[in-house]
């Protein structure tokens, strides 16, 4: 056999070594991807508890809010346990997230479980449930809104940089990053800060069953220990997964019932599949091995919050 021979012989064997292991990658993918699907479904399809956690930046999200509609309209879920381990994020947000929970609970029992911080609009959300139970040292509190901006006309005048800018009226894209706010400015963005906090201080007097004198002075932003907010009844209860299970059983949930997590699997979304196999690259570390990572920081969450926002900060010097 002469040496052209042998090296189409080579080149033909690597082609189809290459779509076999292609069809083999594609059959597991899509093995996990069925198995995912039906072990999902499958647990949310004999009667339990759900369990929704929120963890990170809140922000409007629609997902979620879905996930929450869905638990409300399953007959399989007898209660929710929406566990919280947030800073906070938009008042918005947060008030999306709230009223769907409320949403929940006017059909089954629903626990707010403070992890180690819900700060914030975190508390916000918190206080949708029907109790809250929190751990002896976790965070909440920091009850009110911000609004930050960057001042940088210092560092444009240091660089010999300058804006012009004509506008409709005076209070057109104020604050401005740009200049310092006019008092008009600063008077504007405090009335919309103050109208939300109104709203917030008056949403956690109702909900925790508080005069609005008391809601107001633990709304000064201060945040405080699970056994200061049990002092200042911002929740019901010191524990964990016990006393959750205590107060559900005297809502009339067996304590038998498995506790189900309903994450955010891309069951309900058309690019199902896709969220499937980017899980089983991951898994299997073929992302490094195709040169996948290199997209990651186009594939990552918003870097900004949009609107007022309700967030615990840790001061920075």
């Amino acid at each position: 056999m002469d040496q052209s021979a042998i090296a189409d012989r080579r080149r033909l064997r690597r082609k189809l070594t290459f779509w076999r292991i292609l069809t083999l990658l594609v059959i597991i993918g899509l093995g996990f991807a069925v198995y995912r699907m039906s072990a999902g479904e499958g647990g949310r399809a004999t009667p339990h508890v759900a369990q929704v956690k929120i963890t990170g930046m809140i922000q409007d999200d629609t997902e979620l809010l879905e996930r929450l509609d869905r638990i409300a309209e399953s007959d399989s879920v007898k209660a929710l346990v929406v566990s919280i381990s947030s800073p906070g994020g938009t008042t918005y947000g947060g008030e999306r997230i709230f009223k769907a929970i409320r949403a929940v609970a006017e059909k089954k029992p629903v626990v707010s479980d403070i992890r180690t911080l819900a700060a914030s609009a975190g508390y916000m959300i918190a206080t949708a449930g029907d109790t809250i139970v929190a751990g002896e040292s976790s965070i909440t509190g920091s009850i009110g809104v911000i609004f930050q901006y960057p001042q940088i006309a210092e560092m444009m005048d240091n660089l010999g940089i300058s804006l012009e800018e004509i506008k409709s009226s005076p209070l057109k894209a104020e604050p401005s990053p740009f200049h310092p706010p006019t008092e008009e400015a600063r008077q504007m963005i405090r009335s919309m800060i103050m109208d939300s906090y109104d709203w917030f201080v008056d949403l956690v007097a109702e909900r925790r069953n508080l005069p609005r004198d008391e809601a107001l002075r633990l709304s000064d932003g201060s945040i405080f220990t699970g056994r200061q907010a049990l002092q200042a009844k911002l929740i019901d209860t010191l524990g964990g997964d016990d006393e959750i299970r205590a107060y559900l059983a005297g809502k009339g949930v067996s304590e038998d019932l498995p506790m189900v997590e309903w994450k955010d699997d891309g069951s309900s979304s058309s690019l199902w599949f896709a969220r499937a196999m980017t899980e089983f690259v991951r898994l299997t570390g073929l992302g490094k091995m195709l040169g996948l990572d290199s997209m990651r920081p186009w594939m990552g969450e918003k870097l900004f919050l949009d609107g007022l926002v309700s967030v615990w900060q840790v001061g920075r010097n």
